[in-house]
């Protein structure tokens, strides 16, 4: 039974009295600020007029920024916390209503910059001191000068972007609120619903009638409505092209990696390095086909899991001795701050009626990184927990050596601590336990970590890539062009030992992350990444634990690949994806031991 939020203890909760005593400070605070920001109406047309001119505007800026965010952190977490409260949407509310008023009041802000010329802004850099510290700010408003259009043109683009961008959100209700993918029959042999939110559960079901069922009717329906998602997905192709062309770089791909200043090469290498790999993921299909005891492997088996879910429970008092001890190797500085975590509230815990799924980290540059889990004793709840502190103890180093600008880390780095601290959380049980069955598990989940991170997802870049490319050419992405495309990116990704279901051709139209177009890449750099450090930290390598650290330190002072470089992680370079694979098919060969030996021990109980 789930309790109610009031019926939880008061150390299972996170404590947001922190950012605001009562919800009067927070009113207090949002109509100060409401009225606040329309002063910077006063810098339109002078903000170069002076160095100080620019630095009162930046330092305004970025008071308000902070005072916006904080308010905005503690209206969506009260939210989240307990959906049922009315009063905390009507805060949700009020606060976005503010931030689209901000928005719009500081729209006149990057033209006006970049109407003139950067050597100006260098010059008032050098002869006012306080402006060095907004350097990189500006150097990164200046990056885009070329990319820019007139005044006009922006504020057509942007006056339109609502409607431009229509496709995801339509697509999103298609699947969400519209589409009805039939019924199956469960495990337990009952009639279910079939959602596209279930779907994932019963794909990994252990009973292969179900995972067929699942299967055949989530795509006959995706088929059904292929045209339409062709349609969706082409104009967003289409857009991104078109996008590109208007701002002057050689392809979207380019225009989606400027930001971070990542050359299209890393992209290309990323997809050349797991085609590399692709022999590793091959002999894990193998070995899945040898735990299910199937004659033919097809598509809706590799989800499968090859182990029982493990039984053993995890207390909390007992998840958080096990994450510290797992976390030790960084030293000191870092378990001090997990020992805040966990003392000071950060965390909250328990699921209770009304509180959001699933598990964030989360705060403002002036807030504690709180974090909000649905702890359930389980393995993958104490996973999800040190996940999650990976990424407030970034966000907690970031913000504690970094000014309020520089302090956001970019997103190509966002998922790298958090993913650290699970594989050496998993790592550390995989060492200390004697249950093969654990080992099992662990080592299984560890197994679809790197398979559904690195491989599927780069195989979704790739798609993306080519269908982008084909259009700029001239081909219209009908959904048949989609559905063969994709086809041909199956057979190469699931080759061999694999009968590969003519349904799954028309899987696309129902990835979201492909209206967010050239964003999956990082998942498979991030766990690649993550993989090279973990190796280099359970070698002992000290000074490279220290290079870490000061990563995680660094926030958003430089662009990713130049912030990885000082950590001695060269991406460009180095073979970092391909020595990810060679962990993942280490795992492999482990996973074959333990298997051979639970059925030994099986076979003789």
């Amino acid at each position: 039974m789930i309790e109610s939020r009031e019926k939880i203890d008061k150390k299972y909760k996170w404590n947001l009295e922190k950012i605001y005593k009562t919800n009067e400070d927070f009113i207090e605070e949002l109509e100060y600020i409401t009225k606040k920001q329309e002063d910077i109406a006063k810098y339109k047309g002078i903000i170069l007029k002076s160095s100080e001119n620019l630095y009162n505007l930046l330092k305004d800026m970025n008071d308000y920024d902070m005072i916006l965010s904080k308010l905005y952190v503690y209206a969506k977490m009260r939210l989240d916390e307990d959906s049922n409260k009315n009063i905390y949407k009507d805060y949700v509310g009020r606060i976005e209503n503010t931030l689209t008023r901000f928005s719009t009041l500081t729209s006149f802000i990057q033209p006006e910059l970049l109407n003139s010329d950067y050597e100006l802004v260098l010059k008032y850099i050098l002869e006012n001191d306080k402006l060095e510290t907004y350097k990189k700010l500006l150097q990164d408003i200046y990056r885009y000068k070329s990319h820019t259009l007139t005044n006009k043109e922006e504020h057509i683009l942007a006056s339109l972007s609502k409607v431009l961008n229509l496709s995801e959100q339509t697509a999103y209700y298609l699947r969400n609120a519209d589409m009805k993918f039939g019924k199956i029959i469960d495990e337990n042999g009952k009639k279910q619903e079939l959602t596209d939110s279930n779907y994932s559960i019963y794909i990994k079901s252990k009973n292969r009638k179900v995972r067929r069922s699942a299967f055949k009717e989530m795509f006959k329906t995706y088929k059904s409505l292929v045209n339409t998602y062709a349609s969706l997905l082409g104009g967003t192709v289409e857009l991104n092209n078109e996008t590109a062309k208007l701002r002057k770089y050689n392809s979207s791909l380019e225009m989606s990696l400027y930001n971070d200043d990542i050359d299209v090469e890393l992209y290309d290498k990323l997809i050349k390095d797991v085609h590399k790999g692709l022999p590793f993921l091959f002999k894990y299909y193998k070995l899945k086909k040898q735990v299910l005891n199937v004659n033919e492997l097809h598509i809706y088996d590799v989800y499968a899991e090859l182990s029982e879910k493990s039984d053993k429970k995890y207390e909390y008092e007992e998840a958080k001795e096990i994450i510290k001890k797992a976390l030790s190797v960084f030293g000191d500085e870092y378990i001090s701050i997990i020992d805040k975590a966990f003392s000071e509230n950060w965390i909250d815990v328990f699921e209770n009626k009304g509180k959001k799924s699933g598990a964030y980290s989360w705060g403002a540059y002036t807030t504690d990184p709180y974090i909000l889990t649905n702890y359930n004793y389980d393995y993958n709840s104490v996973s999800t927990l040190a996940h999650e502190l990976g990424h407030s103890v970034h966000s907690y180093l970031s913000n504690h050596n970094n000014t309020y600008h520089e302090s956001g880390y970019p997103i190509f780095l966002a998922e790298i601590a958090s993913t650290v601290n699970e594989l050496l959380l998993a790592y550390y049980i995989l060492d200390n336990t004697n249950d093969i069955n654990e080992k099992k598990y662990i080592i299984s989940n560890m197994l679809e970590l790197y398979r559904a991170t690195i491989y599927r997802q780069t195989m979704f870049a790739e798609f993306e890539k080519e269908i982008h490319e084909k259009n700029m050419q001239g081909l219209v992405l009908t959904s048949e062009t989609l559905s063969d495309i994709y086809y041909d990116k199956i057979k190469t990704y699931f080759a061999k030992n694999i009968k590969i279901d003519e349904e799954i051709k028309y899987e696309w139209a129902r990835i979201p992350h492909f209206y967010d177009s050239f964003y999956v890449y990082k998942y498979a750099t991030g766990l690649s990444i993550a993989s090279y450090i973990v190796k280099r930290i359970r070698s002992n390598d000290t000074e490279f634990k220290n290079k870490y650290i000061n990563l995680l330190k660094s926030g958003g002072k430089d662009y990713p690949l130049e912030l990885l470089k000082k950590c001695d992680i060269d991406v460009l370079n180095d073979n970092i994806v391909y020595e990810a694979l060679e962990s993942f098919n280490e795992l492999i060969d482990k996973e074959y031991v333990y298997e051979k030996r639970l059925l030994w021990s099986l076979r003789h109980i």
